[in-house]
């Protein structure tokens, strides 16, 4: 079987070169061709420059940190990102998430769990990809989703979505009208290893609110079923 990391575009963003070398070379024995920077700055210049298929991103960089890093890749591009760092309290886990990162991994990190971590979200995005475009279509005249483009529209706009934004939405709209547990939603989005992180559930949720619905803190579409989840609510469709 050929592994899901063959032959991808690997950009590792991190400035203590011995941490760098030990990812680069984790991801090169996977099959996976690897990029390096050393500061943000650069970072962000090969982002832009090589389209990588996924960002491996230090928070403590000298320059610019991870954290702003994050944000300006994703004002362009929901290519998926991990954050990995030394830092490791719940504060920072939220900062990584509200600044668009897919997924975060405290240092000192152990291969085979980066591997399978990375190996997840690509896994995720090919799924969300073959997803069946008819049973997930949806439209009533103010909100669009059209998951054979990856679109999602508001009042006929375009909004960008991030790729665990876009997984979190189609999650929800595929179940529309039944409630979808903290539990499950980590389990499909993040995998069993995080399904006691709610807050992750939680950060992403208030994001995508503020981005599909008319009133973010009166949602109509994204419901919040206390202390169990959440359940998409379909308006009439026009």
């Amino acid at each position: 079987m050929i592994d899901l990391l063959q032959d991808k575009k690997i950009l590792v963003v991190d400035n203590d070169p011995a941490d760098s070398q030990f990812t680069e070379m984790t991801f090169r024995g996977a099959g996976a061709h690897v990029l390096t920077a050393n500061n943000g700055r650069e970072g962000l210049r090969m982002f832009y420059e090589h389209r990588p298929d996924l960002v491996i991103l230090d928070v403590l960089l000298p320059d610019i940190d991870g954290f702003e890093a994050c944000q300006q890749m994703r004002l362009m591009s929901s290519t998926p990102i991990i954050i990995l760092t030394t830092l490791q309290n719940d504060n920072d886990v939220v900062q990584a998430l509200n600044s668009g990162a897919d997924d975060f991994l405290s240092k000192p990190f152990v291969p085979e769990v980066l591997l399978a971590r990375t190996r997840a979200i690509i896994r995720r995005s090919i799924k969300l990809a073959n997803t069946e475009p008819e049973i997930l279509h949806y439209n009533d005249g103010y909100l669009t989703i059209e998951p054979q483009y990856r679109h999602v529209k508001v009042n006929g706009e375009l909004v960008h979505l991030t790729s665990i934004q876009f997984q979190l939405l189609f999650l929800l709209l595929e179940r529309k009208g039944s409630i979808v547990t903290y539990q499950e939603i980590l389990e499909k989005i993040w995998g069993e290893n995080r399904k006691e992180h709610v807050e992750y559930v939680h950060v992403y949720m208030f994001h995508l609110r503020r981005k599909i619905e008319r009133k973010p803190r009166y949602p109509e579409y994204l419901l919040t079923e206390h202390g169990v989840g959440y359940r998409f609510h379909h308006l009439n469709q026009g």
